[in-house]
């Protein structure tokens, strides 16, 4: 094909409208996103204590030992999901999330240790006698929204390749994040409490967020 001098100018005429509607894009910076997250935890944290009000006991010495084992799991998971979900948004050859992985995994230790501590009937009993659970599960869903909104504002400036499992990680961010939030306002320390009520509110929020999530990156 011979290219003359009318084709070359229409080619380069097409190319020169195509860029006049391109904008500039900043380059996704990983501790930005890192940045992002600590403050929308902080930002969480702030909100519980003004809200519901943190406990007083932390610093006072009531805390069990388990009391901070666990919420110190769940800001764990909370923190590796959401370091996950940052790398997602830049895709790139070996990118790899086992450190997600296997601190979510981690935290089936807190129903399989009630399960073997309780048993099955002792720990059912304990989750339906417990008069705080549902107001748990439902504050610690609700104040991971804060953390979802924005991972879910930073995989829409990045390209992610895998949307379901953004979506996934997003969630258990989220509900990790908000579990460890409310947490330190909840002064129940029991096993079945904290296996039970403060581990539920992650499941939810992975699967809402499998569900949603995509549909509002999807690019």
């Amino acid at each position: 094909m011979t290219m003359t001098p009318q084709t070359g100018r229409i080619g380069s005429s097409l190319i020169d409208e195509l860029a006049a509607d391109l904008a500039p894009i900043r380059p996704l910076r990983l501790w930005q996103g890192i940045a992002l997250v600590a403050l929308s935890a902080l930002a969480t944290i702030a909100l519980v204590e003004v809200l519901d009000g943190l406990w007083r006991g932390i610093a006072a010495g009531r805390a069990s030992d388990l009391f901070f084992i666990a919420n110190g799991m769940f800001a764990l998971v909370g923190a590796a999901a959401s370091y996950a979900v940052l790398r997602m948004a830049s895709p790139h050859v070996g990118n790899r999330h086992d450190g997600a992985r296997w601190a979510t995994a981690m935290i089936v230790l807190l129903p399989l240790t009630a399960l073997l501590t309780l048993g099955l009937f002792g720990t059912f009993e304990q989750m339906t006698s417990d008069m705080y659970g549902l107001s748990c599960l439902a504050a610690e869903t609700g104040f991971g929204l804060l953390t979802g909104g924005a991972l879910v504002a930073w995989l829409r400036r990045g390209a992610p390749v895998s949307l379901n499992s953004a979506g996934l990680y997003t969630g258990i961010a989220a509900g990790a994040i908000g579990t460890f939030a409310y947490g330190l306002a909840c002064p129940i320390d029991t096993l079945a409490h904290l296996a039970s009520w403060h581990v539920l509110p992650i499941a939810v929020s992975a699967v809402a967020g499998r569900l949603i999530v995509p549909t509002l990156v999807r690019w």
